[in-house]
Order: structure tokens, then C-alpha cells, then sequence
């Protein structure tokens, strides 16, 4: 009986131990899967609200960008106001110049005027004495009894008329005084008016080059602005992109060139200054699947081929979200951030030059060769011309060289001299 309650008891222990132990395992698993789910949850938490801050700024810079090319838009106009009142001022200045020199050219011919006036006045002085002898000549003559009267009635009348000629000279001299010196006085008058005009033309350009001083000093605190934005849009980018997958070592992205470089003869600075811009030297490779990349039917069947080509799981292969700076679809891949239909025309060609067959756009190689590749097909870019690589980047962007993608196409070569920046950062 005893043997009984001890085998009952032992078998009641072992049953109790048992169902602790299923117990205990099920209150581990069940904990697991729910600290699971949470860190799902806050992981998730994190990516929309990183996402949600990304878009915040983005916006940011987008008016801020806006407002700045308002202010450069504001400067252009200054500096060509201030252009154009230089050409006034530089008029005027010369106007007035010859305005002085015709005074001064008057006032030399009123100068003679008066000269040939005075030499008339002596020769009329003259005559008039000669005059007032020869009209006392005949009475003289007559009582002498030299000469005729005849002769000495002559030499008046030859007297007078020469007198009347100069008097009529006179006149006509004075007369010509009198116009050279109300052209003088006209021509003083323009002076004074000019003058004025200059004082106010330099006076406003005093206020253009003011305005200017000011307007440059917005334009620069506006920069500022945008560079400790897009400082932080970084940093968020590759919080981002570490919640999402990987993110490229800048070294290995500098490397990369190199390569290209040699390989197609692109330049190693116009590479990096395009990798910046299009995924920040490889911090910001996308934070969209494919679905809400918006791309369009047919390119997400390429993309699922490319995918599955590289044994990928196209469902969860991160590609840029669509733009919102303009017009266009999200849906490019890796650093090159290129479309799922371009990579498939460029992939041959990559292959020959890097080795990789099937070539992977999220390889750094890969994607920096197919980058060099499509950039040296246009003129001028593999001798190193600006404006090739001007062109190209325009063409990389949007395929035309349209002058609205300007934008684009200075950022990118702002960037080729500049890229150091973002590697020390």
C-alpha cells in the first residue's frame, strides 16, 4: 500500500514538473513573439517617423530653394539695373565733357570775336580822324590853292563809304558776339542740367549697389540655411537607410570611381560630384519598395527579373521613392540610381568591363561602371569639357539638355569640386 502512495506521488510530481515545463516554454515562446512583434513595431515606428522627418525637410529645402532663387532672380536684376545706370552715368559723363569742351571752343571764338572787334573799333577810330581831317581839306585847299576841290570831295566820299563798311562790320560782329554767347549760356544751362542728372544717376546707383550688398547677403545666409539642411536630410538618409538595409562605405564609393574612371574615361570628380547628388556618395540608395516606387508596369516586371537574376527578393529590394522636385516615378537602383529598364540596356556592357554576369545595380562597381558608361556617350565628357559634362548630367537626369535641368547640372558640377566636404563628415 505504501509502494502505491509512493509510485502515485512520484508519478503526480513528474506530471506537475512536466506541465511547469510546457508551461514555462510557452510563456518564453509566447514573451518572444511578443517582444518580437514590438521591436517590429518600433522599428517601424522609427522608419515612418525618420520618413515622415525626411519629407518634412525636404519640403523645407524645397522653399527655401524657391526663396533663394527668388534672391538670385532679385540680384540678376539689380546687378543689370546697376549695369545700365553705369552706361547712363558713363553717357553722361561723356555729354557733359562735350558740353565743356564746345563752351570752351565758344568762349575761345567769342575770345577772337572780341579781338576783331577791337582791331574794327581801331581802324574805325582811325578813319573817323581821317574823316574829320579830309572834311577840313577843301576850305584849306581852296585858300591855298592847292589841288582840287573835286579831288578832295572824293577822298570824303571814299572815307564815308569805308566808314559805313566798318560800322556795318561791327554790327555784323556783335551780332555774331551775341549768338556765340547765348549758345555759351544755352550750353552752360545743359551743363547744369547734366550735372544734376549725374548726381542723381550716382546717387541711385549708390542705392542699387546697396541693395545689392544686401540682397548677396541673403543669398548667403540662405546658402548657409540650405547647406545645415541638407546636412541633416544627410543624416537622416542614412538613419534611414541603416533601418532598411545597407549603406556604402564613402571610401569604397571613392574607390568605385577609380575604377570607372580608368575603365571609360570619365572623370573621377564628375562621378563623385553625380554620385552626391544622386544618392549622397551611396548614404541614400531609396526607402521605397517597388510598389510604392509608382514605376510603371513594365518596368516592374524588368525589376522583378533583374531581382530574381541576382536571387533577390524583389519585395523587400529598397529603389528611390518618386520624386518630388519634379515630374517623374520612383523605382532607380543602387548608387547609379539607375531605372530597372536603363540597367537592362546598359548590363551587357557592364559586364565587359567589371566581370559580373549578371551585373547587380546594388554593387558599388557595378553601378559606378554603369553610371561611367551611360555619361561618356556624350561629346565632351571622357576629354573632361565642362560643358559636356554639363550636358551629361542634364541627359543622366531627365534626357534632354533642356535649360530647366540647369539646376541639376550645377549642383552636380558644384559637387565634382567639392565632394571632400561630404567624405569628412
Amino acid at each position: 500500500m505504501e509502494k502505491k502512495k509512493k509510485k502515485s506521488f512520484f508519478v503526480l510530481m513528474l506530471l506537475l514538473l512536466i506541465i511547469s515545463l510546457v508551461i514555462t516554454n510557452k510563456s518564453f515562446y509566447f514573451a518572444k513573439v511578443f517582444a518580437s512583434e514590438s521591436e517590429e513595431k518600433v522599428s517601424n515606428k522609427k522608419v515612418k517617423e525618420t520618413k515622415s522627418d525626411i519629407k518634412t525637410l525636404e519640403n523645407k529645402i524645397e522653399k527655401a530653394e524657391a526663396y533663394k532663387k527668388s534672391l538670385e532672380n532679385k540680384l540678376n536684376h539689380i546687378q543689370g539695373s546697376v549695369y545700365y545706370t553705369q552706361k547712363e552715368i558713363n553717357k553722361t559723363k561723356r555729354l557733359i565733357k562735350d558740353t565743356e569742351e564746345n563752351i570752351a571752343r565758344m568762349e575761345a571764338e567769342i575770345k577772337q570775336i572780341n579781338n576783331r572787334l577791337e582791331v574794327q573799333k581801331k581802324i574805325l577810330a582811325g578813319l573817323t580822324w581821317q574823316f574829320y581831317k579830309e572834311s577840313k581839306k577843301p576850305l584849306l585847299l581852296g585858300l591855298l590853292g592847292e589841288g582840287s576841290l573835286a579831288q578832295a570831295t572824293f577822298e570824303k566820299e571814299r572815307i564815308t563809304i569805308l566808314k559805313e563798311k566798318i560800322l556795318a562790320l561791327i554790327d555784323d560782329i556783335k551780332k555774331d558776339k551775341e549768338k556765340f554767347t547765348k549758345s555759351k549760356e544755352k550750353l552752360s544751362d545743359s551743363k547744369e542740367e547734366k550735372n544734376k542728372l549725374l548726381s542723381l544717376k550716382q546717387a541711385q546707383q549708390h542705392s542699387l549697389l546697396q541693395e545689392k550688398q544686401i540682397t548677396q547677403s541673403r543669398v548667403a545666409k540662405k546658402n548657409r540655411e540650405i547647406a545645415n539642411m541638407r546636412a541633416r536630410l544627410s543624416r537622416l538618409r542614412v538613419n534611414l537607410s541603416r533601418m532598411l538595409g545597407k549603406v556604402y562605405n564613402t571610401q569604397d564609393i571613392e574607390e568605385a570611381a577609380k575604377i570607372a574612371s580608368k575603365s571609360t574615361g570619365v572623370r573621377k570628380d564628375f562621378l563623385m560630384g553625380m554620385l552626391v547628388v544622386e544618392s549622397d556618395l551611396g548614404r541614400y540608395t531609396g526607402g521605397c519598395n517597388y510598389k510604392e516606387s509608382r514605376m510603371s508596369s513594365y518596368r516592374k516586371k524588368i525589376f522583378k527579373d533583374i531581382c530574381k537574376s541576382l536571387d533577390l527578393n524583389y519585395k523587400k529590394q529598397k529603389v528611390s521613392c518618386p520624386p518630388k522636385s519634379y515630374r517623374g516615378t520612383g523605382g532607380a537602383m543602387g548608387v547609379a540610381q539607375f531605372m530597372p529598364d536603363t540597367w537592362n540596356a546598359y548590363k551587357t556592357s557592364i559586364a565587359l568591363h567589371t566581370g559580373h554576369n549578371p551585373p547587380n545595380p546594388w554593387n558599388l562597381v557595378d553601378g559606378v561602371t554603369a553610371m561611367a558608361l551611360k555619361l561618356a556617350k556624350v561629346p565632351g565628357v571622357t576629354s573632361h569639357k565642362k560643358s559636356g559634362e554639363k550636358n551629361a548630367a542634364k541627359l543622366y537626369l531627365s534626357g534632354s539638355t533642356s535649360s530647366k535641368f540647369n539646376w541639376y547640372a550645377e549642383r552636380v558640377l558644384y559637387w565634382a569640386d567639392h565632394y571632400e566636404k561630404l567624405l569628412n563628415n
